[in-house]
């Protein structure tokens, strides 16, 4: 089977060319301009459009059992079409807690078989919830496997304390591994939230004022230290939210440390904690995550340090919910599942309100949307870039159309989302998943089951595992 892609602008970390891009089978067969037609199964002319990395989204919690009760709404195969078709031809998984004393080999079996409907390649982040040492034997071996990374929690039902961080971190350097991790102060969290319950507040807008910017800072600050103390160990801060962790990542660097790598995501650069309060507790409810949204003034600090290079990488950290479900604790809101939907969003609102209003530049984009993550995850140069013999991963979007967002024209079965209303400079044309076209238009094409479990490289093999 070949593609052709003709006439578009090809966008690379590097600059942007006029030329073709031609697909054979499930790679990128050559770069070139003028290339004949005939001979082509698919011909899509991109004329005006900027051809791009397939995006990756190293943030996703497809099919989560977040508690007893609540699952998140998409599974692999839908939430799959919804990032298909908004350009991401990748998503890294992060795995739901399992059984108290399970072992992660329980998690990744479990994983691989929910994943196995999905129309789009994935992989998977591991999970801590208890640490000894056949979790530790089981990092390595997993790293070896093509699993060098894992996540650890510094607050929630299964924090990782310091000490076992400490031996984590040494544990993952030496083979190679990746700790990614969500920071935030839980002796903070908690005491906040203890206060306010005493006094009867159960208000949504509380999630902002009980896990404040300086629990993540803190967290932050102390993660990197741990870091450092491990032999500057690679270290990866997923969904950062406020500008004071920012600083702390800064103050961090500027020690030396080389193998911090900073996340943020979509909600943190484009939406406010107003959304808490805009509609009353019924439409606040549905905004609540952790870290919870932050100010004008946060969002602005993010995108600066977007286009500084500071934050290597832009997810979504998907976790839909119904509006049924997040609304059956609109008056407790700390029983409330966590999380909002964005995968299908990412691309298009970081494209029209990062690349055309001007606040990061299109070389950077490519960077934070497909090319670091594959570099920091293992997955480059087979994913994250246009050239030949890379996997045929693209997205084609044009910049002369615009559309307002709108649940009803999305694909995840959250039923709402938290940019509808948003009017996006800029339409995903078409999406090619290794050489097959999965999306046109925003509507989906491709089929179920047709991704595929991709290895990662443990970062021994790669270039030390720097900042991009």
């Amino acid at each position: 089977m070949r593609t052709l892609i003709s006439n578009g602008m090809l966008c690379t970390e590097g600059g942007t060319i006029r030329a073709d891009l031609s697909c054979r089978d499930e790679h990128i067969e050559m770069i070139a301009v003028d290339l004949d037609p005939d001979g082509y199964d698919t011909v899509i002319d991109a004329t005006g459009m900027y051809v791009l990395p397939g995006g990756i989204d190293a943030h996703t919690h497809m099919d989560l059992q977040q508690t007893p009760t609540y699952r998140s709404c998409d599974d692999f195969y839908t939430g799959g079409v919804a990032a298909a078709c908004g350009g991401t031809t990748t998503v890294i998984d992060h795995m739901a807690f399992g059984a108290p004393g399970c072992t992660l080999a329980s998690r990744f079996d479990e994983y691989r078989e929910l994943a196995r409907r999905s129309p789009i390649d994935y992989s998977f982040h591991g999970v801590l919830q208890h640490i000894d040492q056949d979790v530790l034997e089981e990092l390595t071996g997993l790293a070896a496997d093509g699993f060098p990374s894992v996540k650890a929690y510094t607050t929630y039902g299964y924090p990782v304390h310091d000490r076992e961080l400490l031996t984590v971190l040494e544990t993952l350097a030496g083979s190679g591994g990746l700790l990614t991790t969500h920071a935030e102060n839980d002796a903070i969290c908690t005491a906040l939230q203890d206060r306010y319950a005493a006094q009867g507040c159960d208000d949504p807008f509380l999630q902002a004022v009980t896990r404040p910017a300086e629990a993540e800072a803190e967290a932050v600050t102390r993660l990197a230290a741990l870091a450092r103390v491990a032999g500057d160990a690679p270290l990866y801060i997923v969904h950062l939210s406020a500008g004071q962790s920012l600083a702390a990542v800064r103050a961090a660097r500027a020690t030396g440390q080389r193998n911090l790598h900073v996340e943020t995501c979509t909600q943190y650069l484009t939406l406010t904690q107003d959304r808490f309060r805009e509609g009353g507790p019924q439409e606040g409810i549905l905004y609540l995550m952790a870290p919870p949204l932050r100010t004008a003034a946060d969002n602005a600090a993010l995108w600066q340090g977007l286009a500084d290079g500071e934050i290597q990488v832009v997810a979504t950290d998907h976790c839909p919910f119904t509006p049924e479900q997040k609304r059956e604790n609109v008056h407790d809101y700390r029983s409330c599942p966590g999380g909002i939907p964005g995968v299908e969003e990412r691309m298009p609102v970081l494209f029209s309100e990062g690349v055309v209003a001007g606040r990061i530049s299109l070389e950077r984009f490519v960077q934070v949307t497909a090319a670091n993550p594959a570099r920091i995850f293992g997955m480059y140069p087979r994913k994250g870039v246009l050239a030949p013999g890379s996997d045929a991963d693209v997205t084609v979007i044009d910049p002369r159309r615009s559309r307002v967002l709108s649940a009803t024209d999305l694909h995840s079965r959250a039923g709402y989302s938290p940019y509808a209303g948003l009017r996006v400079n800029c339409t995903v044309e078409a999406v090619l998943s290794r050489g097959r076209v999965v999306a046109r238009r925003h509507e989906f094409c491709g089929e179920r089951g047709a991704g595929r479990l991709v290895p990662r490289e443990a970062r021994s093999t790669r270039d030390g595992g720097r900042r991009p």
